[in-house]
């Protein structure tokens, strides 16, 4: 198997990439690769609105979009400094665009073994007819993507088929 040198974690913030920075971190601490923790800022944030009675807007500078987004970023990480600092090389990206198309250039850049991304399950009737950014990162990406999802609760067991007794080994004839 291929040694992993670089290894990108793609973030949006959320719960759901808590999971996927776990693993990409343990997978860096394990094959001493440098691991890229990042995040693509949101566009809209770039705006500020007002209200003075005829309506008004701000954009605001490049620089204070990606300040923000990196203080946000450092506060997300706080719970995992532990796990952090074992890592050989963290780098920290912050960029700003289209969130698939960012996270394949940067892929590309770096030349990344592995891109770990952590999907949220679509359970709406619209899935199959809008590609998700997971599924066009898997698509198009440079290299190989690993998906970390959380295991979906089992459904509850009925015990239609389940046997009486879990005694082992099964009672014979003679001893019933």
């Amino acid at each position: 198997m291929k040694r992993l040198v670089k290894i990108i974690v793609a973030t949006d913030l959320s719960d759901h990439s808590r999971r996927a920075i776990e693993y990409a971190g343990a997978l860096a601490v394990d094959d001493k690769a440098a691991l890229i923790i990042m995040h693509v800022a949101n566009e809209f944030a770039a705006w500020e609105f007002h209200y003075d009675g005829f309506g008004y807007s701000e954009q605001w500078p490049l620089e204070r979009v990606l300040s923000e987004a990196a203080l946000d970023l450092n506060r997300y990480l706080e719970p995992h400094l532990g796990l952090l600092r074992e890592v050989p090389i963290l780098i920290k990206r912050i960029v700003l665009g289209a969130i698939a198309g960012q996270i394949i250039t940067v892929a590309e850049e770096e030349k990344a073994d592995l891109i770990v991304l952590s999907p949220r399950r679509q359970r709406s009737w619209r899935w199959p007819f809008s590609a998700g950014i997971t599924e066009k990162v898997t698509r198009m990406s440079p290299c190989p993507v690993l998906l970390v999802a959380p295991a979906l609760p089992s459904k509850q067991w009925r015990g239609k088929f389940l046997p009486l007794s879990f005694d082992w080994p099964p009672p014979s004839a003679e001893s019933v």
